[in-house]
């Protein structure tokens, strides 16, 4: 059985290689701005994105398994977007600074245009006081690659300066719910029991 992963994110490939799945890689293809306009709730905006990449993708690969995977940043209720560019991630920065980020990664997989199993995660991160020396340093050193991120951050990199303190899965966190996803994977043939 052939496995598609639905996203263009470097890190979401890296993750199914470094656990030994084989897949191939397309890019999703689906205007997010629609899926945000109908959901205010993280969860279910995470939860449609990834189904909206699953299933895009599965349309165009009939037959195969489709992963497609989303995540979402919220804080204080408030949903943000990847920055459009350096000034707004700098801005997204210092909204963030001091406050509690609750991290939403879904997965979604999808066979013939239909998501037949998905998983909703969330991780609390708590932001530390930032300054504007350290802001515009951090983005020196970060930009454009961050640009990518919800959140403007790579926990993989010098993201992981941002937090004093963090609740939940490592997986989650980087954009994907890999534990639950293998699972499901194992379940379906995908990957050997």
């Amino acid at each position: 059985m052939a496995l598609v992963l639905a996203s263009s994110s470097a890190i979401r490939r890296a993750m199914l290689e470094q656990a030994g799945v084989e897949f191939v890689g397309i890019a999703a293809g689906i205007d997010e701005s629609a899926e945000q306009a109908r959901h205010t709730n993280p969860g279910s905006l995470a939860a449609a994105l990834a189904g909206a990449k699953a299933v895009a993708g599965s349309r165009s690969h009939a037959g195969e398994l489709v992963i497609g995977s989303d995540s979402v940043v919220s804080v204080e209720g408030r949903i943000y977007a990847k920055p459009r560019n350096r000034e707004e991630a700098a801005a997204h920065l210092r909204q963030f600074s001091g406050r509690e980020m609750l991290l939403t990664s879904a997965v979604a997989l999808a066979r013939n245009g239909a998501v037949e199993w998905s998983v909703t995660d969330s991780a609390r991160l708590t932001v530390r006081t930032l300054s504007e020396v350290f802001i515009q340093s951090y983005l020196d050193a970060e930009w454009p690659e961050v640009g990518y991120c919800v959140g403007v951050f790579r926990l993989e990199g010098r993201g992981v300066q941002l937090f004093d303190a963090i609740e939940g899965s490592y997986f989650t966190i980087l954009g994907m719910p890999l534990l639950p996803l293998l699972k499901a994977l194992r379940e379906r043939g995908a990957i050997p029991e």
